[in-house]
Formats: C-alpha cells, sequence, structure tokens
C-alpha cells in the first residue's frame, strides 16, 4: 500500500444535502445523519460544541469549521486564542435537583492540530476564557437555541493563572468572586475584546 500523504486533511464546509451512498444509490443524506446524531443539544458533548458555535459567531470566527483537538477553541480574526466552557442547570437525563455549576479550568499540554504534534507544557493557552451558562430552569421550555437563555462570563487567562493556578475545576460563585465580564449574546464580542486588549494593548 503506497500512502502519499498523511498530512492534515483539509476540511470543506458541508451544507448537509451531501447524500450518504452505496454506488449510485443514495440512502440518506449528511442532514439526516446530523440530526439523528446532534438532536440533543442539552448533553454535556453537544452542549459544549453548541457554546463553542455561538461564541464563534459572536466573535466573527465561524466562518470555516470546527478544529477538534486543537490547543484552544476559537482563534478569532484578531488573534485572540479564546477557550469556551460551558454548564447547565438542566441535563437530559430525569434529575433530583438542578445541577451545580462547575467549569474546567484545568492547565492542558497543548496539541497542534495541522503537524500533529503535542507540547509537553502544561499550561492554559488562550488569551480569554469564556464561560458559557444555559441557565434556564425549566425542561419543558429548555432550548439551548434560544440564546436568551444563555449566560456568558468573560475573563482574561491570567486571572485565572494568578489566582487559580493548578486548579482544575471553577464552581459559579468562585468564579463570580473574580469578577467576571458577565454579559449576553449580543455584548459578548465587546466583552472578549475588553478583556483581550487588557493583554495585548488596542
Amino acid at each position: 500500500m503506497d500512502i502519499v500523504d498523511l498530512g492534515a486533511l483539509a476540511i470543506t464546509r458541508r451544507n448537509g444535502s451531501e447524500p450518504i451512498r452505496t454506488g449510485r444509490e443514495s440512502v440518506s443524506t449528511l442532514g439526516e445523519f446530523w440530526s439523528w446524531a446532534c438532536s440533543n443539544l442539552a448533553s454535556n458533548t453537544m452542549r459544549g460544541v453548541l457554546a463553542e458555535y455561538l461564541v464563534a459567531t459572536a466573535l466573527g470566527g465561524a466562518a470555516g469549521t470546527r478544529t477538534e483537538w486543537d490547543s484552544v477553541d476559537i482563534r478569532t480574526p484578531e488573534g485572540w486564542c479564546v477557550e469556551v466552557k460551558s454548564a447547565a442547570y438542566l441535563q437530559s437525563w430525569a434529575q433530583s435537583q438542578p445541577s451545580e455549576i462547575s467549569f474546567s479550568i484545568a492547565p492542558a499540554s497543548g496539541w497542534d492540530a495541522q503537524t500533529g504534534t503535542a507540547s509537553a507544557d502544561v499550561l492554559r493557552r488562550a488569551d480569554v476564557y469564556v464561560f458559557c451558562l444555559l441557565h434556564h430552569l425549566d425542561k419543558q421550555t429548555l432550548n439551548p437555541l434560544d440564546l436568551d437563555q444563555w449566560t456568558f462570563h468573560v475573563l482574561p487567562t491570567r486571572v485565572l493563572d494568578e489566582r487559580c493556578k493548578g486548579q482544575k475545576t471553577i464552581r459559579l460563585s468562585s468564579l463570580e468572586r473574580l469578577s467576571p465580564l458577565r454579559t449576553e449574546f449580543r455584548d459578548l464580542h465587546t466583552a472578549v475584546a475588553t478583556c483581550a486588549t487588557s493583554i495585548h494593548g488596542s
């Protein structure tokens, strides 16, 4: 078997109409697969991906495709590196009470998706963290696509490094004590810009 190129795949953005086929026969579409696999937006995995997309959309960084396992979640047109974390009070499964809110803030080794190489340095690589809280409390009306059901807390990474060092998770109450910028979706870009420029300058 001759292997020609094992570099990073060039990912083309798809629209959902692409056929899933055998020979010339179409058996389904990519959109149908998406509906089957991704409709539960309240699951931890899909909520996290949706949160990344919402932040990328607000920051003008959603034109391409998501890069899984990159060292940061979003790279903006301005060059800001943004890490996105999500949490919710309501889960897909039956609950006796709303979930306690905590976010992962663990430093990690880095991975370059283009070269397939890892960095042994364990640190937080983003300039800014955006903590996305799906704050809605009624399961009958929960809709992660409704931006009014989300609250965003934005914090420069240096604050986590100074105040939380090697800490792996942070509760909402502790996060609020760090004085993040709390914002709705419409003002998210402004909040991230404020935190990013406090690091890099205007």
